[in-house]
C-alpha cells in the first residue's frame, strides 16, 4: 500500500512538473532601442505561440549596440534569432558560419519588417536653432551621438550626415567628407550605443543636440518629455531599415526552428505591425501605418543601396579599420 502510495505522488507531481519541462528557452539578441517593444512583443506572441501550439516560451532579451551585439553572438552567446539595426551587422555572423547565406530571402521587405530614420532631438526651444545637418558644424555646437564602431545607429547617422552632404549643390565626397568631419569634431560624448547617449544627453544632461533614431526621440518626447526636448526632422535623412534573422547553428541545436520562424513571421503580422508603431518604429503594413500616421512626419529619406551601393561597400569605405571614419577622427584628434 505505501508502495501505491508513494508512485500516485509522484505521478502527481511529475504532471504538474510537465508543462515546465516543454516550456522553451528563446533569446532575441537586439539593439539598444528595441527593449520596451519586444518586452511587449514577447508577451503578446507567447500567447499566440501557447494558443496555437500548446507550448510554453521563457523569452530572453538582450540589447546594446547593434555592432557589439553582432561580435557578442559570433563569439559565443547563444541567439536565436537577431534582431539589429543594420544588415551588415548579421552579416558578420553570416561569416562566423552562424547564419545560413541568404537570409534577407527568408522574411519580406529584405527581412526588414519595420523602418525608421535619423532625426535631431533638442532641448525645449531648440536654443541652438540647429534645423539641418549644416547646423550641426557651426562652432559652439555640443553633439551626443553614439560611436560608429560599436552601434549601428550612429553608423546611419553617419551615413545620413554624408548623404546629405553629397545631395546638396555642387556636393560631393570632398565635401561630405569636410562636413562629416566638421560635425563629430563636435561630438561632446560618444557612447557606445543609442540608449547609452539618450541617457547622456536626458539624464545627464549634456549636450545642444542628440542625434537619434526617430523612435528613440519620439519615446523622448512623451509624458513629461514635452515640456523638455522637441524633434527636429532634418531636409532629407537616410531610410533605416533594421533586419531580422535566424541564427540557424543556435536552432538547430535547440531544435527552435519553427519557433524562431514563427517569431520573425509575427513581426509582419496585423499585430505585430502594430506593436512596432505603438512603439515608434515605422511599421510596413498599410493599415497599421494609416492608424499611426499623426507620430510620422513624412520626411525625404534615401536608400543606402541607391547612395553607398549597400552595406557591404559602405562598411569598407567608411568604417573599418583604417577607412574614413579612422581618418578623420585622427584628424579631429590633432
Amino acid at each position: 500500500m505505501k508502495k501505491i502510495i508513494v508512485s500516485a505522488v509522484f505521478a502527481v507531481f511529475a504532471g504538474a512538473t510537465t508543462p515546465l519541462a516543454l516550456a522553451k528557452d528563446f533569446l532575441n539578441v537586439s539593439y539598444d532601442p528595441t527593449r520596451e517593444f519586444y518586452q511587449e512583443y514577447n508577451e503578446e506572441f507567447g500567447r499566440y505561440w501557447k494558443q496555437k501550439t500548446g507550448q510554453t516560451v521563457n523569452f530572453k532579451q538582450s540589447h546594446g549596440g547593434s555592432g557589439k551585439q553582432a561580435r557578442s553572438v559570433v563569439d559565443g552567446l547563444q541567439a536565436d534569432v537577431v534582431t539589429l539595426a543594420l544588415a551588415n551587422d548579421i552579416d558578420e555572423i553570416v561569416n562566423a558560419g552562424l547564419i545560413d547565406k541568404g537570409w534577407q530571402k527568408e522574411f519580406p521587405h529584405n527581412s526588414a519588417p519595420y523602418t525608421s530614420t535619423i532625426v535631431f532631438l533638442v532641448r525645449k526651444g531648440n536654443p541652438k536653432q540647429l534645423k539641418d545637418w549644416s547646423d550641426l558644424t557651426r562652432p559652439g555646437v555640443e553633439i551626443i551621438t553614439p560611436n560608429p564602431k560599436t552601434g549601428g545607429a550612429p553608423r546611419w547617422i553617419y551615413l545620413s550626415a554624408w548623404g546629405y552632404a553629397l545631395k546638396q549643390p555642387g556636393g560631393n565626397a570632398v565635401k561630405a567628407r569636410e562636413l562629416v568631419k566638421k560635425l563629430y569634431a563636435n561630438v561632446k560624448v560618444l557612447d557606445s550605443g543609442a540608449r547609452g547617449s539618450l541617457t547622456t544627453f536626458a539624464e545627464r544632461g549634456i549636450g545642444d543636440v542628440l542625434l537619434s533614431w526617430e523612435n528613440e526621440a519620439l519615446l523622448a518626447t512623451q509624458g513629461l518629455g514635452k515640456e523638455k526636448y522637441e524633434i527636429v526632422y532634418p531636409s532629407i535623412s537616410i531610410l533605416a531599415e533594421p533586419s531580422v534573422a535566424i541564427v540557424d547553428k543556435t536552432v538547430h541545436k535547440n531544435s527552435n526552428t519553427n519557433l524562431a520562424k514563427g517569431y520573425l513571421n509575427y513581426l509582419y503580422s496585423p499585430k505585430g505591425q502594430e506593436l512596432a508603431a505603438k512603439y515608434y518604429f515605422r511599421p510596413r503594413d498599410s493599415k497599421a501605418a494609416a492608424k499611426y500616421a499623426a507620430q510620422f512626419p513624412k520626411i525625404q529619406t534615401f536608400s543606402i543601396d541607391k547612395v553607398f551601393g549597400g552595406w557591404a561597400q559602405a562598411q569598407k569605405t567608411h568604417f573599418v579599420n583604417g577607412a574614413i571614419y579612422d581618418q578623420i577622427s585622427t584628424e579631429n584628434r590633432r
